[in-house]
């Protein structure tokens, strides 16, 4: 694959920046990887109850919970023929590659990159509350899961907009 960034240092000081820098526009982009990740994680489980590995997805003993209703419902499966825990398995792994894409200051050298990813956090930030307030008005049920994904997401979105700031100062 061809390095899309002007004058790349290389592999190596990659490794040194992700692993050892120490900016807070690095531990922002940590944050949204592992949130990212975890909703990955999160909605794993859910696909795994989805493709019919598993039966049932444990709820909280509390009545709005039933997120086998959720996530088995029809439109779960609505969306490219796919059910839409895989689907956002892979949103989410491209949230994480964008908050690992690049050097520690990418900022200067390739904007493109965190603006890309501000703009993403958003667009996933609003999907997620949307989900949500979807499942209350068409089911009058949450799954617990689904909202811990949701909530992951909501959460990246404002760890991106520091470093957008400074991105968008570049152009």
């Amino acid at each position: 694959m061809p390095d899309l960034s002007p004058a790349s240092p290389g592999p190596a000081q990659l490794r040194r920046d992700l692993r050892e820098g120490d900016d807070p526009l690095l531990d922002n982009r940590r944050a949204i990887a592992a949130l990212s990740i975890f909703s990955a994680t999160v909605l794993g489980g859910i696909a795994l109850f989805q493709v019919g590995l598993i039966k049932k997805l444990p709820d909280p003993p509390l009545p709005p919970f039933d997120a086998g209703a959720v996530n088995g419902s029809t439109e779960a499966y609505a969306r490219f023929s796919t059910p839409d825990a895989l689907l956002g398995m892979a949103n989410a792994a491209a949230t994480a590659c964008l908050a690992g894409a690049g050097m520690q200051d990418r900022w200067r050298d390739t904007p493109w990159i965190p603006l890309s990813l501000a703009a993403k956090a958003a667009v996933d930030a609003t999907v997620a509350a949307k989900l949500t307030l979807d499942q209350w008005t068409k089911f009058g049920k949450f799954s617990i899961w689904s909202l811990l994904a949701a909530a992951a997401s909501i959460s990246a979105f404002p760890l991106t907009l520091p470093e957008a700031k400074r991105a968008l100062r570049m152009l």
